[in-house]
């Protein structure tokens, strides 16, 4: 098993290796003067050429490439040198420093995912740890409503199966995964935040966090998670539904449960024991596949409700060209990825001793 996480953690660092060097490439070669873009379209040539060299936009875009590897790295390298060839911004975080080579310092540090052209002076990881807390509670809002629901929908599918209850579930599903996340947010918004508003109390946009009516402080606003939440768990409440049906279903024709029956086993007993954690490996792939999308963003929900999450920000940094905001979204959610996958895989060998093996 160690050999087994060891392999994976050695796949999901190519993979991250590749992403980041597609958004790299990919990003650089927009048009676009970032320099210019951080004096805000200002006409002052000095200060463009200090820009210039400050974040190197003056070097090569392989040079470029390095330094940034260079900047994300764990382990990185600096000179002593100021004009020698290595990062810029090894002022800008703490590390540890291990040993020297030859003119060199090889320190530990946390990834620096660079500064925000927009906001000039922002490091774009105080700008992920404040966007994604409020992503991160919306995901796990949204996950743990549709796998309560969708368990349970699931098991009565499956319990009256082929009778109406059963064709009005599977019905809902189908809808569920076949509306788009777009129209949902519309729509739910529209209807429980502004036609029902009298009613439901809610709004059709706001956030986590508020701002009070005189501008002093804010509070935490637990209402404004209930119509994205509930938006956010449609197609994933879907997808469980279905899962839980057909993988119960598969797992009461075995015989082992009629032989469970045989000895006079309540139902209840039977599929609590027996019958759920066996039919839990599918639910277990799409809760963590759906969880981590939901984790990267869940961008027009987000954009729609208002809600300031990771996905908003990345579509404000598009929208301004934001690069280094946008690179280390990206890569932070890939990595999100990355995490999820090799904790999803622990969890099935726990689950079921076959996948050890």
């Amino acid at each position: 098993m160690i050999l087994f996480i060891i392999k994976k953690i050695s796949y999901s660092l190519l993979v991250l290796f590749g992403v980041l060097t597609v958004i790299f490439f990919l990003f650089n070669v927009l048009p676009g003067d970032p320099a210019r873009m951080m004096l805000d379209q200002r006409e002052d040539s000095y200060q463009l050429e200090l820009i210039k060299k400050k974040y190197a936009f003056d070097r090569s875009l392989a040079e470029q490439y390095v330094l940034y590897l260079n900047d994300i790295s764990p382990l990185s390298f600096h000179s002593n040198h100021n004009n020698a060839f290595t990062s810029l911004n090894h002022k800008k975080y703490s590390f540890i420093k291990l040993f020297s080579f030859n003119n060199f310092d090889c320190v530990f540090k946390i990834p620096y995912l660079r500064e925000s052209f927009v906001s000039v002076g922002t490091p774009v990881t105080l700008i992920i740890k404040e966007t994604f807390k409020n992503t991160f509670f919306l995901a796990i809002c949204a996950i743990i409503f549709a796998l309560i629901l969708g368990i349970f929908l699931g098991v009565v599918s499956a319990l009256y199966k082929d009778t109406l209850i059963d064709k009005l579930i599977l019905f809902f599903s189908v809808i569920g995964v076949s509306l788009p996340s777009f129209f949902a947010s519309i729509i739910i918004a529209w209807i429980f935040g502004f036609i029902l508003h009298s009613y439901t109390g809610l709004s059709m946009t706001g956030s986590l966090f508020e701002i009070d009516d005189y501008g002093e402080g804010s509070f935490i606003s637990i209402k404004n998670i209930i119509l994205p939440a509930f938006t956010l768990g449609i197609r994933p409440l879907a997808i469980i539904i279905q899962l839980s049906r057909n993988s119960i279903l598969d797992v009461l024709s075995m015989d082992y449960i009629r032989t469970a029956k045989s000895k006079g086993l309540s139902n209840i007993t039977i599929l609590y024991r027996h019958v759920l954690k066996n039919a839990l490996n599918p639910i277990i792939t799409a809760t963590s596949g759906w969880f981590a999308s939901l984790l990267a963003g869940a961008v027009f929900v987000e954009y729609i409700f208002g809600w300031n999450g990771i996905g908003k920000e990345i579509v404000d940094a598009l929208d301004k060209m934001d690069l280094p905001v946008i690179m280390g979204i990206v890569l932070f959610i890939g990595t999100l990825f990355v995490l999820i996958n090799i904790l999803v895989d622990l969890i099935y060998a726990w689950i079921d001793p076959r996948v050890k093996i």
